[in-house]
């Protein structure tokens, strides 16, 4: 007897009508593979009652007493993927070939002493199988391999843009900080010369900030900066850029607008902000901006540096006109 069966135990079916020709199949695999290995039918249909997932390799007689091998095969192929080998007197090439076409995974002739060959043929089938299934195993690895690796890259990516946003937001406020402004403001400005467009700049200061922080306590003056930073958000374009300068102060620049469009949007902010805030510090009265505003083919600064410079200038005009309003640099 073999000893191919010392590690793997392995299940066979025969599906033969003729009893002895089935018991001699079945005295070869045990002989070979171990006792125990083997179940027999006798029919198609006793075949199908089996539990056909149980065994690893099935062998088919092709003339049945309910049909041939083919119609096993037809009716195993939609569910079916436990290799099968043909074993028939029927010495036809064009039934072999049939029988491979429609799923079996060998043919063996009943001629000679076929017996002899049958654990050889056997024992080649288990082993292509389990090569497939190997190679199925790893190509299913691979693959969530792979969609590990994109589904790792997604959440890096996710990762990478919010530190990039967290790197160039004020946390408070949640607009743009002053250093990413920076870079914004060289683009913007950029394409606004290029194409020929309008620019406008604005830098807002919350009036009496300083005092009411000291009055009120730190917690209050950044509900104070958070309120400026929504209220200016909330009136914003999409196109437009807002950013926390430093302190109390805020700049804005808004793309494609024109010196009226620039001051609505700024009296909006203003209104609203006052309303918002005196809520926060819970009194009729509310916090006051300054403003000042310029426009780039309105003051023709060289770069955006300068026109920061300009709105810079019309906020210190504003402020020493007794604050809470907007200047225009003119």
């Amino acid at each position: 007897m073999s000893n191919v069966n010392s590690v793997t135990k392995y299940r066979f079916l025969i599906v033969e009508d003729d009893a002895d020709q089935r018991e001699l199949i079945e005295q070869t695999l045990q002989d070979h593979f171990g006792p125990g290995t083997v179940e027999s039918v006798g029919s198609i249909q006793a075949a199908l009652m089996q539990p056909l997932d149980c065994f690893d390799l099935i062998l088919a007689d092709y003339n049945l007493p309910d049909g041939n091998g083919i119609d096993l095969l037809e009716k195993l192929r939609q569910h079916w993927t436990t290799p099968l080998i043909m074993v028939t007197g029927e010495n036809v090439s064009q039934i072999a070939a049939e029988s491979i076409r429609k799923g079996a995974t060998d043919y063996i002739v009943k001629l000679g002493e076929y017996l002899f060959t049958i654990p050889l043929t056997v024992e080649k089938n288990l082993a292509v199988v389990k090569m497939k299934r190997e190679n199925e195993r790893l190509r299913a690895d691979l693959e969530q391999a792979l969609r590990d690796v994109r589904d790792k890259n997604v959440q890096l990516e996710h990762s990478l843009k919010k530190v990039e946003e967290l790197a160039a937001t004020d946390p408070l406020t949640g607009l743009y900080n002053r250093r990413h402004f920076g870079r914004v403001l060289d683009q913007l400005f950029s394409e606004s010369e290029r194409m020929g467009t309008e620019l406008a700049c604005a830098m807002i200061d919350l009036d009496g900030y300083k005092q009411l922080n000291d009055t009120f306590g730190h917690a209050m003056g950044d509900q104070l900066l958070a309120m400026a930073g929504r209220v200016i958000a909330a009136n914003m374009r999409r196109m437009d850029v807002a950013a926390r300068y430093g302190g109390d102060e805020f700049i804005l620049l808004l793309p494609h607008a024109a010196i009226d469009d620039a001051k609505a949007m700024i009296q909006r902010i203003r209104d609203e902000y006052f309303q918002g805030s005196g809520i926060i510090l819970r009194r009729n009265e509310g916090v006051t901006m300054s403003v000042g505003i310029t426009t780039r083919l309105m003051s023709h600064p060289a770069g955006g540096d300068q026109l920061v410079a300009q709105a810079d200038q019309a906020l210190y005009r504003a402020k020493a006109a007794g604050r809470n309003r907007a200047v225009t640099l003119v």
